[in-house]
């Protein structure tokens, strides 16, 4: 039977010291206030995981800014003081159970089902994303055409992201992850049908990622060498999930390169699986990719359920810490079980419901 070592060992990310190689995957739970600030069932929902053993925790997308970036309506913010102020009781729970705790910083851009601020969506080129909007975060029918985003609107983007990073380093996040997967803006930016822009962000790869670094860097250069930044990145997307990107294996190369000048900490990788080629039949991994042209610690997110998979990716060399969805969510103490050699849970797919329409995550004592 494959050893599960190199699950437990520690790792130093930047500024941030993990206990172990486990993580919290982000997902979206849609269940902060109308006003978007955390709640005392969310503070339960993280500190359940902290206590079941991952050494980190990364938080669901929260929104950056109080214009275009809410991407789904009782989405969490930290755009404002008073959503950074509501994170404080989250951050201290999990940091009370032994774990580590990142920001997830979201703009939704093109893929906004619901936004309290405005009305219409931004995006690089006035492009829908492809497929509906998702009926269990609230949302009915296809996805709007964008607006396309102005020069403007697009340093309000990174205001908003280095704004937010400022307000969860405030809140005592030990760091911050720039969403820029599965589909939402800085991904749009990335994508070559969603982008048709003839400026300097359209057109080949290295313009695609350009503004996606400049997001990256800003947020670097803000925070400070004592907190820890990193980005996530996949091809696939919310609304379509098969998606490649076009020009393959050197198209990785020129995105993962640029992302790693700015300074951040890490790539965060997610794909259907993450053990799977990333083009074709055979292959590097996505995450093998980004280990490969960045020599940054990566985080591989993809059908990692099982303990002996999850520590081949780290063995293997293509990963440094695996993050876990699905998994975590039908056994919230995945990494105390798997360490124990215990048996797993099934998954009840009623889990993917907004949290605050679960019944058995049951709040806990504060103390």
């Amino acid at each position: 039977m494959p050893t599960l070592d190199p699950l437990w060992n520690s790792l130093r990310i930047g500024s941030t010291e993990l206990p172990n190689r486990v993580a919290l995957a982000p997902m979206t739970r849609v269940s902060a206030t109308e006003h978007g600030h955390a709640t005392e069932r969310m503070a339960s929902y993280y500190s359940r995981f902290a206590r079941g053993g991952f050494g980190l925790l990364i938080t669901e997308g929260i929104y950056t800014d109080t214009a275009h970036s809410q991407g789904y309506l009782f989405q969490p913010g930290l755009a404002t003081a008073e959503q950074a102020d509501s994170w404080v009781k989250v951050v201290d729970r999990v940091h009370a159970n032994g774990a580590r705790i990142f920001a997830q910083l979201m703009h939704a851009g093109a893929q906004a089902q619901g936004n309290r601020f405005v009305d219409s969506p931004i995006g690089p080129s006035p492009v829908a994303p492809r497929g509906e909007q998702l009926g269990f975060y609230r949302g009915e029918g296809p996805y709007r055409e964008p607006e396309e985003a102005t020069p403007a609107q697009m340093e309000q983007v990174r205001e908003g992201f280095v704004n937010a990073a400022l307000n969860a380093k405030a809140a005592g996040f030990d760091g911050v992850e720039i969403h820029g997967a599965n589909g939402y803006l800085l991904d749009q930016f990335l994508t070559d049908y969603l982008n048709q822009r003839t400026d300097r962000y359209g057109g080949t790869p290295e313009n695609r990622v350009r503004f996606v670094a400049e997001v990256a860097q800003a947020v670097r250069d803000a925070v400070g060498p004592d907190m820890t930044v990193g980005i996530r990145i996949s091809q696939g997307k919310v609304s379509d999930y098969t998606h490649k990107w076009s020009g393959g294996a050197e198209e990785a190369e020129t995105i993962f390169t640029a992302l790693s000048a700015t300074g951040i900490d890490y790539i965060h990788t997610t794909e259907y699986r993450a053990d799977a080629p990333a083009f074709g039949d055979e292959g590097p991994s996505l995450a093998a990719l980004a280990k490969q042209h960045t020599g940054l610690p990566v985080i591989a997110n993809g059908n990692l359920d099982e303990p002996e998979a999850a520590a081949a990716l780290i063995a293997d060399g293509q990963a440094d810490v695996i993050a876990l969805g699905k998994a975590a969510l039908a056994t919230r103490d995945w990494p105390r079980r798997a360490r124990s050699n215990e048996s797993l849970d099934e998954l009840d797919g009623s889990v993917f419901a907004p949290l605050a329409d679960l019944k058995d995550w049951e709040l806990e004592p504060t103390a």
